[in-house]
């Protein structure tokens, strides 16, 4: 939900040649962006990706070992917990990293030196975390492949799978975690290069902008018993609906659908967010539709309508560029 002092949108009646005109003039001045995408492994974290409570730990355990990296381990310990340190399973999997009693017994650590190995306090539980994970990498260090795809098939199948069929096994399940992880990480990381243009946005911007002068409804998802009216994170879940990818329907677990281009590096269809706590994602209160020449098509808050509104403002908190992989990565359900 938008606070009101952001500034008044667009005219409607001008919408429809507004928005061609910002679509077509960003496109434009981004040509070739596609090709100069940047390659190699990122280990930097996103902005505010982690909440601030946690990243000097997730920054420096995730260094422990070479299969690792910070943005791989972060995007661990948001699939197991969503960072919710007092977190635990039906299987009693315990706080934020998700340990079962049995394997934390076994690879526990200590990480704050404070003379005891508590699986409810993050500051044990991350550095735990990272450490059972080159553990794992230490293992499986001779089987051919990449060692962080073998190592996260370790982590679910167990090392002997992984060293009998020389890689990742033929698991599905097995498949799916390293995939799941390893898209996920893109999410956490700090983009190096350019980020690849979207090949939906178009589609989830005609969806929106269809949608324009609709009045707000807290909750809203478009249904008809609801008169077709969304919030914030309805409209841009029901925009990529009809592209055919599935957001999360809250806007802090959009943040985590895709990768983060910069202010200057916006495209049309990003998702644009906005916090009162610009150190952490889950914090994240408003999303909007990037379009073009620093506005979005949004829904605000109750009494607006959906609308077009400058991104610019001190609430700004970042964009995703959504993957139809990144949405797929984003857990279902997590543990209370």
């Amino acid at each position: 939900m938008r606070k009101v002092w952001v500034a008044s949108g667009v005219g409607i009646g001008l919408c429809l040649s507004f928005v061609a005109l910002l679509v077509v003039g960003t496109f434009s001045a981004a040509a070739g962006l596609a090709g100069s995408a940047g390659g190699g492994r990122a280990v930097g974290l996103a902005k505010g990706a982690v909440p601030a409570l946690y990243q000097p730990l997730v920054q420096k355990w995730g260094n422990l070992c070479p299969a690792i990296n910070p943005a791989l381990l972060a995007a661990q310990l948001y699939q197991e917990s969503g960072w919710n340190p007092q977190a635990k399973s039906p299987a009693d999997a315990r706080g934020i990293a998700q340990f079962i009693p049995g394997t934390w017994a076994t690879h526990g650590v200590d990480g704050d030196k404070d003379g005891d190995r508590d699986i409810w306090d993050p500051a044990d539980a991350i550095p735990s975390a990272a450490s059972y994970d080159c553990e794992l990498a230490g293992y499986v260090k001779k089987v051919p492949g990449d060692q962080t795809k073998n190592m996260l098939a370790a982590y679910n199948a167990g090392a002997y799978a992984v060293i009998k069929y020389g890689g990742v096994p033929p698991y599905r399940e097995t498949q799916n975690y390293v995939k799941v992880i390893t898209t996920l990480e893109q999410s956490f990381a700090k983009p190096v290069g350019r980020v690849q243009p979207s090949r939906q946005a178009a589609g989830a911007i005609y969806f929106a902008q269809k949608k324009l002068g609709t009045k707000y409804l807290w909750g809203g998802n478009g249904t008809p018993e609801q008169g077709g009216r969304f919030d914030c994170s309805g409209l841009t879940q029901a925009a990529y609906r009809t592209v055919g990818i599935e957001l999360p329907r809250v806007a802090n677990d959009q943040y985590n659908a895709g990768p983060h281009p910069s202010r200057d590096e916006l495209l049309p269809g990003d998702l644009v967010f906005f916090s009162d706590d610009l150190t952490n994602s889950r914090e994240i209160r408003h999303v909007g539709l990037y379009v073009g020449g620093g506005y979005m098509i949004n829904a605000p808050f109750t009494g607006a309508v959906i609308r077009f509104d400058k991104i610019d403002t001190p609430d700004y908190f970042g964009a995703t560029r959504v993957t139809e992989d990144g949405a797929k990565a984003l857990p279902k359900k997590r543990p209370e």
